[in-house]
């Protein structure tokens, strides 16, 4: 699974095999999305980078 967040309102969404959405679920604008997928062990149970 790969996590995104948006740029504008911090909505966080999963995808599994795909790319971010066209628009965010949350504030119904198109955003950029960051790929805030944890790929390192410090990262815990949770998957995401909380830095991000």
């Amino acid at each position: 699974m790969t996590s995104w967040k948006c740029s504008k309102c911090g909505y966080e969404v999963e995808t599994k095999n795909q790319g971010p959405p066209e628009e965010c679920p949350s504030c119904k604008e198109k955003c950029v999305f960051i790929d805030n997928t944890c790929y390192t062990p410090d990262c815990g149970q949770t998957g995401t980078d909380q830095k991000i």
